[in-house]
């Protein structure tokens, strides 16, 4: 039985995770915007571990950094932070219940959240503004349905093949 999802629901998904990030919002609402893309990632990193690892995951961010101009590497290291943190704790994250798992997401991306800022400060742009703050706490509201979705996208792309 193949248990390996399909490479066009894998690459799909992070492919719209990347264009979600450039979709225009409300000046207000943009900085709390959710990083669907590290959420993206983070899904397909525990589920298919052995077709997305550390090196998709800064090849995406490299792309992600393109596509939204901001300085080349900075996703790129989110990224592979976050799919270091989603390896490393695969075997718990899979068997926690959603709720634990939304929590444990949450706080992967508030230290995301923090390498940005220290980023940011370094560059010399100062502090993001306060409501970027409340990106994390939208990814972690938003995590327990995209999992169930994605679960869902990847079972049924595996029942098609």
């Amino acid at each position: 039985m193949n248990r390996a999802p399909s490479g066009w629901v894998v690459f799909g998904s992070l492919f719209f995770g990347v264009i979600f990030a450039i979709l225009p919002l409300p000046p207000g609402v943009g900085p709390a915007r959710p990083f669907l893309l590290a959420m993206l990632l983070a899904y397909w990193v525990m589920e298919a571990p052995n077709l997305i690892g550390l090196g998709i995951a800064f090849a995406i961010g490299l792309l992600a950094d393109l596509v939204a101009a901001t300085p080349l590497g900075e996703q790129a290291l989110r990224l592979v932070v976050l799919a270091f943190l989603v390896q490393r704790f695969r075997a718990r994250l899979r068997f926690f219940p959603l709720w634990q798992q939304a929590l444990a997401i949450g706080l992967m991306l508030l230290n995301d959240r923090v390498i940005a800022t220290l980023l940011h400060l370094v560059m010399g742009d100062g502090l993001p503004p306060w409501s970027s703050w409340l990106s994390p706490l939208l990814g972690m509201m938003i995590w327990p349905w995209l999992f169930v979705f994605l679960d869902m996208a990847r079972l049924r792309a595996r029942e098609r093949s």
